[in-house]
């Protein structure tokens, strides 16, 4: 009898045992947070294996625990890898936040709860000046960065993190196992802070699938692209790899430049500019950097900062819409390094001034930050950079950045190799945004 239930119990494990599998199939697991996009507002992400409820219990910390719950839905992702593996994504969307409230919260259905966590709602003031994490190209393997992210995020250091581009190494591999064992890595961070996202090519595979699925950003336009607003700040989120995967359709590119382009206009009317002067966009392939990888930025005819001629019509670059309509700073990942660039365009420098190059700068500021820690190691350097490259590093780390005021941005550069320590930083100031601030 004993070696008949032993046989039963290791046969009810062995798919968990071979393929990793959860045992528990209506588990919460993988939250993580991201902002909607309207101000009082928090989404919640996460998944199961098998179909549930979607509810989120929460409460103003201090008050009674789980006062508030909100039904949401979920849908059905099956990966395209040979297995076709299923999995429920589950969201849902909590309204009528206090801004600066601090609530604790956890998610699932009475077949599963997830751990307990908690989130500071967003402060919807244009005064408020929110604190950022910012890196690209983490993953499972090598994820040098992620205990420090970890601590900080959990001391409340940030309002949230961005990630452009390159998840897990990558979430497709092993049947997406890869990119389940990834988001339960970032659950430490992304289920106390929005994580907001970006696509990089590493997440191409079948049509970028992975990343559409799992995570939620706002206005799910294509999936791909959006924007959203915090402080004085204007985000673009943005697709690099619509030049690169052309296989995909061709027309994506030209619907995100058309969306860009439309967000740009709105963004820069004299109402919207005055009240969100700093537009800051994020994508992870850079229109400039000076490794030595022969990637497409090493390039002078970058596809991302020129365009494509070997389409029908030929495809708009991004460097010169940037440019028209005043973008402030440019954040990109894909190296696996740190690049500061002094204020460029047309691949010329235009500093505010020798003394002060950051101050009224005549172009756009481009950080490069693809250093946080992924099993393809850090990337060397050309030797002889250009005359547009302020500032580089090797060591493994990420980007912080601080939205002041309407005048004032900073950024700071983190090196993990060296404990922590702060290798870089730079204030932006502008006493004008917009296209006029480069006469």
């Amino acid at each position: 009898m004993e070696l008949i239930y032993a046989v039963c119990l290791f046969l009810n494990l062995a798919p968990w045992l071979v393929y990793g599998l959860p045992p528990i199939w209506t588990q919460p697991e993988q939250v993580h947070l991201s902002y909607p996009g309207v101000p009082g507002s928090m989404e919640v992400t996460w998944t199961t294996f098998n179909k549930t409820d979607s509810t989120v219990e929460y409460g103003l910390l201090g008050g009674r625990l789980f006062d508030m719950s909100i039904q949401g839905n979920s849908t059905l992702f099956v990966d395209s890898g040979e297995e076709k593996r299923a999995m429920y994504i589950h969201r849902v969307i909590l309204t009528g936040l206090k801004p600066t409230a601090i609530y604790v919260y956890h998610c699932g259905s009475n077949e599963g709860w997830s751990d307990v966590f908690y989130f500071t709602a967003l402060n919807d003031s244009v005064d408020f000046n929110p604190k950022f994490a910012l890196y690209g190209d983490l993953g499972n393997e090598n994820p040098q960065s992620l205990a420090r992210l970890q601590k900080e995020t959990q001391l409340r250091m940030y309002d949230a993190i961005l990630h452009i581009g390159d998840f897990a190494y990558d979430m497709h591999e092993d049947n997406a196992r890869i990119g389940d064992e990834f988001m339960r890595q970032i659950q430490s961070i992304a289920a106390y802070v929005p994580y907001m996202t970006c696509p990089g090519n590493h997440e191409s595979a079948y049509n970028f699938s992975n990343y559409r699925n799992r995570f939620s950003m706002p206005g799910q336009t294509e999936g791909l692209w959006y924007s959203w607003n915090l402080g004085s700040a204007h985000f673009i989120s943005l697709s690099t790899e619509v030049y690169f995967y052309l296989e995909f359709g061709q027309e994506l590119l030209f619907r995100q430049f058309e969306w860009l382009e439309k967000d740009l206009e709105e963004a820069n009317r004299p109402e919207n500019r005055a009240v969100r002067p700093w537009i800051i966009t994020m994508g992870h392939r850079p229109m400039y950097c000076s490794d030595d990888d022969q990637d497409d930025c090493t390039n002078f005819d970058s596809y991302v900062r020129l365009g494509r001629n070997d389409t029908k019509p030929p495809a708009p670059g991004l460097e010169h819409l940037f440019y028209r309509y005043g973008v402030d700073l440019a954040l990109w990942a894909h190296e696996h390094t740190y690049e500061r660039l002094w204020p460029v365009y047309g691949d010329k420098v235009y500093n505010g001034s020798t003394e002060q190059p950051y101050v009224n700068p005549k172009a756009p500021v481009h950080i490069i930050t693809g250093s946080a820690g992924c099993r393809e190691r850090t990337d060397k350097f050309n030797p002889n950079p250009k005359e547009w490259s302020a500032f580089r590093s090797r060591d493994y780390g990420y980007t912080r950045m601080q939205v002041v005021n309407a005048s004032h941005l900073y950024l700071e550069q983190v090196s993990d190799d060296q404990n922590g320590k702060v290798i870089d930083s730079i204030w932006v100031v502008k006493e004008k945004h917009g296209p006029s601030a480069w006469l």
